[in-house]
């Protein structure tokens, strides 16, 4: 999978807390939460808890079972309300004090803020509040958003009036889970981009990117944040302010029902592992083979080879056994040793594949130079053809609200012709999903969706948008000068 073992396309956060009415080991739970959070983003982790008004927390590169083993999550002692939050950086350098999330101690109390998504315009905000005095200690976007609320909170008379204030001001994707001395509060940008669930616990509520999340720590759904809406929870229960929603108008990043989010999710409603069949189902119709066998890419390619085997009645096969002990791809440091590990943590089940004709799913093609690898092990399996099918268009233009295609310069697809990356890949055939099928994938969901990485139909302006290093281009510019 060329997203999956090249890291051309990197996940989102995922963000998650819990308020409940009296001290508890919340800790915990929004560990558990962030365990299942953690295909969002492998880079860095972090957790606060908040004990009547006290903040502390622990954050640090790498995975959540690593960063937090039971000494830490002791040291965390006990609260009401925790956030917690599992990074890869679409704005912002990986390095540990971009790491989520962030603590902001003001003269009205202290904020806590976890974020998922990207501003569009970051470094002209970002400007703005340096030349006002700031002084930032990261490079990510998210510091922006939480001194423009501590900016606002400083005139406001409640953390909820600063948060509404400053989304007149932010530009971009931002599913955020914030908590004050005595509030969590929950928000979603205005198109809704990043998907942003709400559920009920005993004597609480909880908040998270997805609803397996949820799951994770037994918490029944309620309902989606819904786009531009702040939720805020206290000792007095949920309420909801609006007041930012635009009517009728959503961009729900597709990709979050493509790859991002985990096949057990429902987000906006929608089922992830039926939207990913559906979409099999459509490349059957729209890019028919003779084969013999439908294999999957694992992981989230699997269910689009079910679907498409359903729906054209080739045998569905498993094609790959995929070692999960080994660490992602990505964390590599050249082309070359990734590629070296593709046959580490992906192997063929020779039985499945050996002189058969195959047709091969997968959920993106972005370089292309991982796939064509995992062609070659198909190869040198024994199959005879190799057929891929992408449950993807074609991505063409770059995108600037939180998945990191920020620039045309791996896209193979902006690059070479369908014939030239067919015969590059090794492949006999390639087809990819039709633009015009994207908004039919979610099973349940009838809002708008941002399909801009593959149409360059872009949801809102985007002239402000600049490259995720931005932020460490224009301190070295400074230092230079």
């Amino acid at each position: 999978m060329d997203s999956d073992f090249c890291r051309g396309i990197h996940e989102e956060c995922g963000v998650f807390g819990i308020f409940r009415e009296s001290n508890s080991d919340v800790a915990t739970e929004v560990y558990y939460g962030l365990y299942a959070l953690q295909h969002r983003g492998q880079e860095s982790c972090g957790i606060v808890v908040n004990d009547g008004g006290v903040m502390g927390g622990f954050k640090d590169n790498g995975l959540v079972n690593d960063v937090f083993n039971k000494d830490v999550l002791h040291s965390l002692g006990q609260g009401n309300v925790a956030i917690g939050h599992v990074r890869y950086g679409t704005t912002g350098s990986s390095t540990r004090a971009n790491a989520q999330p962030l603590i902001i101690n003001h003269i009205k109390g202290s904020m806590a803020l976890a974020h998922n998504g990207n501003l569009t315009n970051a470094s002209v905000l970002r400007e703005e509040l340096e030349m006002q005095g700031s002084i930032f200690h990261t490079t990510s976007d998210t510091e922006v958003i939480a001194y423009e609320f501590t900016k606002q909170r400083l005139k406001s008379n409640s953390i909820e009036e600063a948060v509404s204030k400053s989304m007149k001001r932010l530009k971009g994707a931002y599913s955020l889970v914030l908590m004050s001395p005595q509030k969590m509060i929950g928000v979603r940008d205005p198109l809704g981009f990043r998907p942003l669930s709400i559920g009920t616990v005993d004597n609480g509520f909880v908040l998270a990117s997805e609803t397996c999340a949820l799951d994770a720590v037994g918490a029944k759904f309620l309902r989606d944040v819904y786009p531009g809406e702040i939720v805020v929870i206290d000792k007095n229960g949920l309420r909801s302010i609006t007041e930012n929603s635009i009517e009728g108008k959503k961009a729900l990043c597709v990709f979050e029902y493509i790859y991002f989010s985990r096949p057990d999710s429902m987000v906006e409603g929608s089922s992830v592992h039926i939207a990913r069949q559906r979409a099999g189902a459509m490349l059957s119709l729209q890019h028919p083979v003779q084969a013999d066998v439908v294999i999957g890419v694992p992981d989230s390619g699997i269910d689009g080879a079910l679907g498409y085997a359903t729906q054209s009645g080739i045998p569905y096969g498993i094609g790959f056994i995929k070692n999960k002990y080994i660490g992602r791809t990505f964390i590599q440091p050249g082309q070359m040793q990734r590629e070296d590990q593709v046959r580490i943590k992906l192997n063929v089940v020779t039985s499945t594949v050996k002189d058969k004709r195959v047709i091969m799913i997968d959920d993106s093609i972005v370089r292309g130079t991982t796939g064509a690898r995992i062609v070659r092990l198909l190869r040198e399996a024994g199959a005879k053809e190799v057929h891929m099918r992408v449950t993807a268009p074609p991505f063409l233009y770059p995108c600037f609200f939180g998945t990191d295609i920020s620039s045309h310069d791996y896209l193979i697809a902006k690059e070479r012709t369908l014939a030239e990356i067919t015969e590059n890949m090794g492949l006999d055939s390639l087809g990819f999903l039709d633009p015009a099928s994207l908004d039919m994938i979610p099973d349940n969901y009838h809002g708008g969706i941002c399909t801009a990485c593959f149409t360059g139909k872009y949801p809102i302006d985007i002239s402000e948008a600049r490259d995720k290093l931005e932020l460490e281009k224009r301190l070295t510019r400074k230092i230079e000068e």
